[in-house]
């Protein structure tokens, strides 16, 4: 998934807000901000209806969405104490993918190497300690 220099500085300090994915989409192409606009709406859109109906949606090297089903329970309000019945529900829930969890954790990424797997180091030398699998 290739990433490296699409994302543009956003105005809010932090955190990227609707405006600044029309702004990256518009960006890309000879868009204006109104076809960005209905680009972003149309993709949250299509998330949102594909939820609701219960189905998952899968981006490859992105994540998954789907929902999962809270059973109901006993909560408290935190004011008086009082017990409050908490009714069952759908909540939406999304699943980042390895790559971008890779992405993210780039120092955490090289865990799975080719050469760790085999039980070597770097330099395609033997680890004592950790020799291949058989």
């Amino acid at each position: 998934m290739k990433v490296a220099g699409r994302y543009t500085a956003n105005t809010t300090g932090g955190t990227m807000t609707k405006a600044d994915l029309v702004n990256d989409v518009t960006a890309l192409g000879d868009l204006t901000r109104r076809d960005g606009e209905v680009i972003v709406e149309t993709l949250f859109e299509s998330i949102i209806g594909a939820l609701k109906a219960g189905d998952k949606i899968e981006v490859r090297g992105f994540g998954s969405f789907r929902t999962r089903q809270r059973s109901s329970r006993t909560g408290r309000n935190p004011k008086t104490g009082a017990a409050v019945a908490v009714p069952a529900k759908r909540v939406p829930y999304f699943k980042p993918s390895k790559e971008l969890r890779d992405l993210v954790n780039p120092d955490e990424a090289g865990g799975d190497s080719k050469d760790e797997m085999q039980g070597l180091d770097g330099a395609g030398h033997v680890d004592p300690h950790h020799p291949p699998a058989m």
